[in-house]
């Protein structure tokens, strides 16, 4: 079945709160407004406030609401609107959630899912177009994922409800008007990274909203005769590295591709696992492919200049092969 991945969103979410009385979703906007990408549109008459609830606009809050619903039992969906939002909540998700099992010796689980937009490309300029998943990737205590499809996007919501830890889920708004076959069998764990296209020659990692461009440069490389394996990360935290190195020892070549800011990169941390575990079977140095250490430009011809693009992809495997 063809659908797009806000309404494979909104099946998933709305197959939740059906199924579950514990499950609700919070949020700015996902009530009367019905999301701001429409996901929960129709939710609150269907469900009503108790279930689907507008909250202030104060992300610190409603997160610190959400976390201590989580505590006392219930199955909270805490939605924020934007990434760049979610920095005004660090505190809650870094200093509360990740870390209350540990710190009451197992006593006490966060099952949290929070869910927001993240990425570039839509000319909303620097403040809302930020890629900081790896900020996320980097904590113990949270499971990090990062659906880039269709399948993923109906499938991945109700492990995450089942995690009895906080999980964060970064869904690309460059992806909700994306359309794809739906498949039969959509369900999906939280764990492994995937390959959505085999190749033999070079392995391209990548995740999120990238995925599609990959994709792109894949089949641009096939017609000129250069198979190129593309790696769907899918899970950022904990990293499937299994899955990415035995490509890379298939292929003996690597790139990895990431929306995010080089230094500190996501990207970066892929590269020293693979030099750590699999140096002695890379033919070639790996490379990775970031956005432009800029804040996000507004204007068009300078946003799409400043993010990876599926020709980039192309040329830099070019130039591995003929390294």
């Amino acid at each position: 079945m063809r659908t797009s991945y806000r309404e494979a969103l909104r099946q998933a979410l709305h197959e939740a709160l059906s199924d579950d009385p514990r499950v609700f979703l919070m949020g700015e906007d996902v009530g009367r407004y019905g999301g701001a990408y429409a996901v929960s549109k129709g939710f609150y008459d269907e469900f009503g406030p108790e279930r689907i609830r507008d909250t202030p606009l104060s992300e610190l809050g409603f997160v610190g609401a959400g976390i201590g619903a989580a505590l006392g039992g219930m199955r909270p969906i805490v939605e924020v609107m934007t990434v760049n939002f979610s920095l005004l909540a660090l505190d809650q998700i870094v200093n509360a959630a990740a870390v209350l099992r540990h710190m009451s010796g197992g006593q006490f689980s966060v099952p949290l899912v929070i869910r927001m937009a993240t990425g570039a490309g839509r000319q909303l300029a620097a403040q809302h177009s930020h890629s900081l998943e790896n900020w996320y990737a980097h904590i113990p205590g949270i499971r990090v994922l990062a659906p880039a499809t269709v399948g993923d996007a109906r499938g991945m919501l109700a492990p995450a409800l089942a995690d009895p830890d906080p999980v964060v889920i970064f869904e690309h708004a460059q992806l909700y008007n994306l359309e794809g076959e739906l498949p039969a069998d959509w369900r999906c764990g939280i764990r492994r990274a995937a390959v959505r296209r085999p190749g033999s020659q070079v392995t391209v990692v990548t995740y999120g909203g990238c995925l599609p461009k990959a994709m792109a440069a894949a089949e641009r490389l096939a017609a000129e005769g250069i198979e190129a394996e593309v790696i769907d990360l899918r899970v950022l935290r904990p990293l499937d590295m299994e899955t990415v190195m035995d490509s890379v020892r298939k292929t003996h070549r690597v790139l990895v591709v990431d929306e995010g800011w080089k230094s500190g990169s996501l990207a970066g941390e892929i590269l020293a696992r693979i030099a750590e575990d699999g140096f002695y079977d890379l033919d070639a140095p790996p490379r990775r492919l970031c956005s432009v250490e800029v804040p996000t430009p507004y204007a068009r011809h300078l946003e799409e200049a400043a993010l990876p693009q599926a020709e980039q992809i192309a040329a830099a495997v070019r130039e591995m092969l003929n390294a």
